[in-house]
């Protein structure tokens, strides 16, 4: 094992670093596993043009609150070197493994430096993150999700004003502010709690929501009237549980039929191999259901509800 990441090991083992992550990475070292320590140290989990995505776990190479707080920590240089602050940032996050952490540590840490944070009550689509980005002037977004990845799995993506991923020339000048923080000491972080208190950090919900289905009337192709279409949906125990039945009734699809096993959100997925409803095999409990209720169609979203599945009945049934 080379030098540098014993060193890193280390470092990781003791304080500033949180019980949790010293213990995981004391367990590791005991049993000797160089193989799973080098994988974990070896590197810095990289920040692409689409963000972060990763592994869960301790170490560098790892999704944790430090590797999230560093790629806040220059997403926050950068808005604020350009007099941006002011505006906000939205966050969402999905029904992933953290996705709840590592979202409050995003705003705990943009709170810090004086930004404006919209942090959403529940998971939440990356659609609507978008609309909210828009919506509220902000600045940019950070939605927390690896979209239909292993559960294993999570991530971070970067969304600019015009509520959709960052792209040239903010990408390459966010990500070279994100390459400066290479130490947990360069980050800034202020308890969420205070936050909320100061004003600093507001929880959004209902509101947005009833304003993005209000938005989708403009492009809607029919009058809302009651449609006699039977559909079945699943939300593949992501975030779309709460808006996609919501949005097809507004517009008078009530026969819905929701795979009852994959409703409520739940990181691990345990109904499905991989939760990406373009993957026949995930889409096996939603097509049960679809023949025992004989709907005419099948809806599935992935865990971000930025992709979905469809399937339809043929003339043959």
């Amino acid at each position: 094992m080379e030098e540098l990441i014993r060193n890193k090991i280390a470092e990781w083992t003791q304080p500033p670093y949180d019980e949790d992550t010293i213990r995981e990475i004391s367990e590791l070292s005991s049993r000797g596993d160089e193989k799973e320590l080098t994988e974990r140290f070896y590197r810095n989990l990289e920040f692409g043009t689409g963000g972060l995505r990763g592994i869960i776990g301790a170490g560098t190479n790892r999704m944790n609150i430090y590797t999230v707080g560093a790629a806040t920590q220059g997403l926050a240089n950068y808005i604020s070197s350009r007099g941006l602050s002011s505006r906000g940032v939205v966050i969402a996050f999905d029904s992933r493994i953290k996705s709840d952490v590592f979202s409050r540590k995003t705003a705990e840490v943009m709170a810090a430096h004086g930004i404006k944070v919209y942090i959403f009550d529940d998971v939440t689509p990356v659609p609507l993150c978008s609309f909210a980005v828009r919506e509220l002037n902000a600045t940019a977004g950070v939605v927390i999700t690896a979209s239909h990845n292993p559960p294993e799995y999570n991530g971070y993506k970067v969304y600019w004003d015009d509520g959709a991923q960052v792209v040239s020339p903010q990408d390459t000048e966010i990500i070279s502010e994100v390459n400066k923080i290479d130490s947990i000491d360069k980050i800034k972080s202020m308890p969420y709690n205070d936050g909320i208190a100061r004003g600093i950090i507001t929880v959004i919900g209902d509101d947005i929501r009833n304003s993005y289905i209000r938005n989708l009337e403009k492009y809607a192709l029919r009058e809302k009237k009651t449609s006699p279409v039977k559909i079945v949906y699943s939300p593949l125990h992501g975030t779309g549980y709460r808006i996609v039945p919501k949005v097809l009734s507004h517009f008078g699809f009530t026969d819905i039929s929701i795979v009852k096993a994959q409703e409520q959100p739940d990181g691990t997925f345990p109904t499905v191999k991989s939760p990406n409803p373009e993957e026949r095999a995930a889409m096996t409990m939603s097509l049960e259901l679809a023949r025992e209720v004989q709907a005419d169609i099948v809806l599935a979203t992935d865990p971000d509800s930025d992709r979905m599945g469809v399937a339809f009945k043929n003339d043959d049934g």
